[in-house]
């Protein structure tokens, strides 16, 4: 019978103490999202490239899908296309080749290569853990942005891929 008599005067003091204490709220601040993240768009070509860009600096990462990855099962070989290299759009940069098969890769963009993923020199395998992240295969600096809107959403190439 005691406990309840305590747990009251407890809870009622804490009440009293709430209540006489001035209420401190925090002032509302706005926080943006970066823009750089929403100019940063993925999109793909029906032969199963991909390339991530930046609206704002023109560059680009660009690789193969997971689809072709898995259609192609472990890459043994891989050919990545030199820095420097100008390319156009469709030309061939490079190739690919498993114990499954081999493929030619596209480059999806005209632009000029800035950097190959060296890393994949030692650790091809990454095309198949992480295809569209670690497994990067180059970045290219786009010459004709335009091209961009003839490429796929990532709606529109998951549909080339259920036909």
């Amino acid at each position: 019978m005691i406990a309840a008599p305590l747990r009251t005067a407890c809870f009622s003091s804490l009440r009293a103490a709430v209540r006489a204490t001035p209420a401190r709220v925090a002032p509302i601040r706005s926080f943006q999202t970066s823009s750089v993240s929403a100019a940063i768009k993925t999109l793909y070509t029906a032969e199963h490239e991909w390339i991530r860009f930046d609206d704002e600096t023109n560059k680009g990462v660009l690789g193969i899908t997971d689809h072709a990855q898995n259609s192609l099962g472990d890459v043994v070989y891989l050919e990545l296309p030199a820095p420097g290299l100008e390319v156009s759009k469709g030309d061939q940069i490079g190739s690919i080749e498993s114990v499954k098969a081999a493929s030619d890769i596209y480059s999806p963009v005209s632009g000029i290569i800035s950097e190959a993923n060296e890393k994949l020199n030692d650790e091809m395998t990454l095309v198949n853990k992480s295809p569209m992240e670690e497994g990067w295969l180059a970045k290219i600096e786009l010459t004709q942005p335009g091209e961009l809107e003839e490429l796929l959403s990532e709606e529109a190439y998951k549909a080339t891929l259920d036909h």
